[in-house]
């Protein structure tokens, strides 16, 4: 069994990275600040960490955070400082998501997508045991 529990990210300051989570809702439960600090989100069982680096970087990962409504989300961040870059839309993969970025830069998407986060209508569908039965020419089961 396995399960994504942790993300770490770094971050040229800390501190500042710190205010910005806290306003997006994550809770610290880790401060060793300057050098790292860890929080839990919300809901779930997932934690999300910060380490000091001393150089900068160039960030090609995306975090996803979900909430229940993305457009009062995208307004209480707005009300608390922290801007959207892109609006509110539906995607074509049936999310509904709004990106950000955080002080460091990395991007960020704030989402909503019920059941098809993990239940698209695309969903690989694991093999029956009857399939290759079905797709046989001398097909007994029609």
């Amino acid at each position: 069994m396995m399960n994504l529990n942790q993300i770490t990210i770094c971050s040229t300051d800390v501190n500042r990275a710190v205010g910005f989570y806290q306003t997006l809702g994550l809770q610290l439960i880790v401060d060793a600040s300057p050098r790292y600090v860890r929080f839990e989100c919300p809901t779930g069982d997932s934690t999300f960490s910060i380490s000091h680096t001393a150089q900068s970087f160039i960030d090609t990962t995306t975090l996803y955070f979900e909430v229940a409504d993305v457009d009062q989300t995208c307004r209480r961040l707005k009300q608390q400082g922290i801007s959207c870059d892109t609006a509110p839309k539906n995607q074509r993969w049936l999310w509904r998501e709004s990106s950000l970025t955080d002080p460091d830069g990395h991007h960020l998407k704030i989402y909503s997508a019920g059941s098809n986060r993990k239940n698209p209508p695309w969903r690989i569908r694991p093999a029956r045991w009857f399939d290759a039965l079905l797709e046989s020419p001398v097909n007994l089961l029609k």
